[in-house]
């Protein structure tokens, strides 16, 4: 009955992890580049500008 014990932990175990892995990669709804590339236009603004000292 030991060993039956010690083969179940490994696949339960096994089981968990595909469980998981699979919830990990579940799709999600996408939120587009919007954000992103409104901080980079932003960015590019302020560096863009001449220094003070020149």
């Amino acid at each position: 009955m030991a060993a039956l014990a010690w083969l179940l932990i490994p696949l339960v175990v096994a089981v968990i992890a595909g469980l998981w892995g699979s919830w990990a990669n579940r799709t999600r709804k996408a939120r587009g580049d919007g954000p992103e590339l409104d901080g980079y236009a932003r960015f590019r603004a302020a560096m863009e500008k001449p220094s003070p000292r020149a």
